[in-house]
Order: C-alpha cells, then sequence, then structure tokens
C-alpha cells in the first residue's frame, strides 16, 4: 500500500480518527503498532513473517551486546545478529544478481547453472535492514540501550510513515517517542498535513508525468538517440527523482507528524548544492550518515594516509551504490560518486554560480548510469548527450518545462520553507474557517488520482 493510493487516502482518515479517541499513551502507541503491521502486510503478506522473526532475533541479541556479557560474547552476538539481517538482503535483493555473476564466471566450465529464486524484492527492505543494523551497533557501542519492551521495538522497525523509503532512524533519537506517543495537537495536524499535500502534489503532478516521458527515454533503443531527446529525457529523470523523492520525504514526514512525531529531515534540497561533498550532505541525508558512521568509519586506514582514506571513501560509495540496486550501473554510478567526492576533497574549487553548475552537471551525467538498464545503454545515452550522432529533434516546449522546473529544485524554496510560510499565514486566520479547506484538499486529492490518465509509478527509493 502506498500513500497516494485511493485506498490508503479513503482508510486513513478512519484509521486517525480512532487514534485521536485514544487518551493513553499506551492505546496509541499499541493501535500505531497494530496499523503499521496491517499497512506492511497488506503489500507484503510472506516478508512480513520474515521481519518479525528476524526482529524477535535482534531483540533478544540487543540484551547481550553491553555488560556484564563478555566481551567476545558481545562480538559474537553483534556478528549473528549482522549477518542474519545483511542474509535477509542477500537472499531477497541480491541472490539474482550474485547467481547472474557466478553463471557468467562458470560458463567455461560447463553448462550446469546456478538456478535463481526469482524472489519478489519486499518494499522497502534495504531501509528496514539498515535500521535493524544500526539498533544492534549502536547498542554494542553504547550509544543505545535494548529497546525498553518488544512492542517499542517493533514500532520501531515497522512505524509504517518510514516504512517504504526511509529516513533511517536510530533507536535512541526515537525511542521516548515510541514508548510515549506524544498526544496530537492542532498545529501537528496542521504541519503534518500541509507537508503531506504538498509530497502527494509533487508525486502524483510532478514525478509521475516526467517520468512517463523518461520511462520512453530509457525504453527506447539508445543508439537512435540524439543530443536533443537525450537530453530532454534525462533532463525529466532528473527531475522525476528528485520531485518523487521529495515527495516522499515530505509524505513520510508529514503523515509522523499527524500523529505527533518529528522524523528528521531527509531531503534538504540538493540540487541547491555548490559541491559533490555538500550534495550528498543534502541528498539522503539518513543515508549519508548511515553509510560514514557504519562503514566509512569501521574501514581501517583513514587516519594512516590521505590515500587510504580516499579510498576507503570510494568503497563506501561502491557500497552506496550496491545498496542502490542488485545492479552494475550501480555500482559504477556509486564509484563515479566516490571520484568525484574524492576530487572534490583533493581541488576545493571556488564555491559560486560555477561550482553549482558543475556539480548540476555532474549530477545529471550521473543519472545517465543510474536509470539506465545496463552500462552499454548508458554509455548510448551518454554518447547521445555529448552529440556525437548528431542533434537529432528537439521538443522547445518541453525544454523549456523542463528548465523551469530545473530552476524551481535549484532555486526555488524547499519544503521546510514553504510550509512554515504557510503555517504563519494560515495562524493569523481562525481554524474554522480554513480547517473545513483542509478536508476539502483532502478530497480533492483522491479524486485527482482516480481521474488521472497518467500511470502512477511506485516511489523510485521504496524498490530499493
Amino acid at each position: 500500500m502506498l500513500f497516494y493510493e485511493p485506498l490508503f487516502l479513503t482508510v486513513f482518515p478512519a484509521v486517525y480518527a480512532f487514534y485521536l479517541l485514544a487518551t493513553l499513551a499506551s492505546a496509541r502507541k499499541w493501535t500505531l503498532l497494530v496499523v503499521s503491521t496491517l499497512f506492511y502486510l497488506w503489500g507484503e503478506p510472506v516478508f512480513v513473517l520474515v521481519l518479525l522473526v528476524s526482529t524477535a532475533l535482534d531483540y533478544a541479541l540487543s540484551f547481550h551486546l553491553n555488560d556484564p556479557t563478555p566481551p567476545r560474547a558481545r562480538r559474537l552476538a553483534l556478528a549473528i545478529g549482522i549477518a542474519g539481517n545483511l542474509g535477509i538482503l542477500v537472499v531477497y535483493k541480491y541472490a539474482g544478481f550474485l547467481a547472474d555473476n557466478l553463471n557468467l564466471l562458470l560458463a567455461p566450465f560447463g553448462p550446469n547453472r546456478i538456478p535463481l529464486l526469482h524472489l519478489a524484492l519486499p518494499i522497502g527492505v534495504s531501509f528496514v535492514v539498515f535500521e535493524k543494523i544500526t539498533y544492534l551497533v549502536d547498542t554494542w557501542r553504547g550509544i543505545s540501550r535494548p529497546a525498553a519492551s518488544f512492542s517499542d521495538y517493533c514500532l520501531f522497525v515497522l512505524f509504517f510513515p518510514k516504512l517504504l523509503a526511509g529516513p533511517i532512524l536510530k533507536y535512541h533519537e526515537m525511542k521516548d517517542q515510541i514508548a510515549s506517543p506524544p498526544a496530537v495537537r492542532w498545529s501537528d495536524f496542521e504541519t503534518g498535513f500541509l507537508r503531506f499535500a504538498r509530497g502527494l502534489g509533487r508525486k502524483l503532478l510532478i514525478a509521475d508525468p516526467l517520468g512517463a516521458f523518461a520511462n520512453q527515454i530509457f525504453a527506447a533503443d539508445p543508439t537512435g538517440l540524439g543530443q536533443g531527446q537525450a537530453w530532454l529525457g534525462l533532463g525529466c529523470f532528473t527531475l522525476q527523482i528528485y520531485f518523487d523523492f521529495s515527495g516522499y520525504s515530505d509524505m513520510a514526514i508529514g503523515l509522523a507528524r499527524i500523529f505527533g512525531f518529528k522524523l528528521p529531515v531527509n531531503f534538504n534540497s540538493p540540487y541547491k548544492a555548490v559541491s559533490m561533498i555538500d550534495f550528498w550532505r543534502r541528498w539522503h541525508v539518513s543515508l549519508t550518515r548511515w553509510l560514514t558512521e557504519n562503514v566509512f568509519f569501521s574501514l581501517p586506514g583513514n587516519r594512516t594516509s590521505v590515500a587510504r582514506r580516499h579510498l576507503n571513501l570510494i568503497i563506501t560509495m561502491l557500497i552506496c551504490g550496491l545498496w542502490h540496486g542488485a545492479g552494475w550501473t550501480f555500482v559504477i554510478w556509486g564509484g563515479l560518486h566516490g571520484c568525484l567526492l574524492v576530487i572534490n576533497h583533493l581541488w576545493k574549487w571556488p564555491l559560486g554560480w560555477f561550482s553549482r553548475v558543475f556539480t548540476m552537471l555532474a549530477v545529471i551525467a550521473s543519472w545517465a548510469i543510474f536509470g539506465a538498464s545496463d552500462w552499454r545503454a548508458a554509455r548510448e545515452l551518454l554518447t547521445g548527450m555529448a552529440a556525437l550522432r548528431g542533434v537529432g529533434s528537439f521538443d522547445t516546449q518541453g525544454a523549456l518545462a523542463i528548465i523551469a522546473m530545473m530552476a524551481l529544485a535549484t532555486i526555488g524554496p524547499n519544503s521546510q520553507e514553504i510550509v512554515a510560510r504557510t503555517r504563519a499565514r494560515l495562524f493569523a486566520i481562525n481554524p474554522y474557517w480554513w480547517a473545513p479547506g483542509l478536508a476539502a484538499l483532502w478530497i480533492f486529492g483522491v479524486l485527482m488520482f482516480l481521474a488521472r490518465k497518467t500511470e502512477s509509478n511506485p516511489f523510485i527509493y521504496a524498490v530499493f
């Protein structure tokens, strides 16, 4: 079930009304836990059982990661927990990729092939696994304490607003809200609703129509693309993934705020970045933090030499690429960003409009690799962008629309700024006047989805 589907939009008001009737914090917690479990059960009826068993294992192991457990037993418990979570990721996400590559390597030695499992990728599995690993590692490091109860940890894992595509949370930063969900205030509903509505509009009105054209370009024969088509298609994808992920982030943070929960910002105007370092401080903030703390700092040699530190940075970004998808294009994309980050560390280019344009062009070029089905398609798309096959046809109106939306993403205010301005204006008006407008806006969102002609695409990051 996705946030913009009519089923969710029509059922949610009834669920929310029931939640508001819960006056005790314990009742609110159990309501959220049941709703979150049903939310995931609706889309992943089989995997939810695997997730619950894994969650129980994490919870049991977390009590053996601190004193009085001996150090060796602590390390063993941590290794078992991490291996179990990574095992879920390998089986569901990377088994086919590994089998394909092993079959390719073993092909000269005989016709026998490793069978493929053909397992469906559970929605949001990469985010869930990284969160569960963070809980274990932070408990082992002494940053966090084991969850006070199994229900608390289950709610942390299954909390539905962030379940599909993050942000990747830390248990100790959420434990107070989870153990005793706060009573909903009018300001929470108001702020959350405005942010959710903005995200819904970004997804349905901007990202999906752009995705329809971008999909045509990536599905076409890349050898036949001229410069105009290549740039227009890649421009659409650049904006699609921006508005899709920012739309999801707004909807996730907005939904959580409607229930009185405050989630961290996960998307902070990345196309305003003045360098590649700045880009990764803005794009998927929680993933960058996770990779920095759990991969980069865990690799040996960071304090030995600059060269080793830069090598570790590239390794971290290769892992980042592989996390995004089981394919070599994702690995190459991650390696490219690693190399760009190393160049950025070695060459501190002047900050200004030149650095913003250079960073934006580097990001756009990397999206060609990210969105392509394989390396050949990515190479041909980049060849078309470089006009090595000629300019080809050019859609002037489409190009102007892309430029206008790119300006919105690179210059315009972000979600936090827009919601803050809107709230300031609404607070000056009696809520009894504009509250019915919010209800009408919600109904309009349902009708808009039902009447739209563009096929809806899943959140891009929800399938990672």
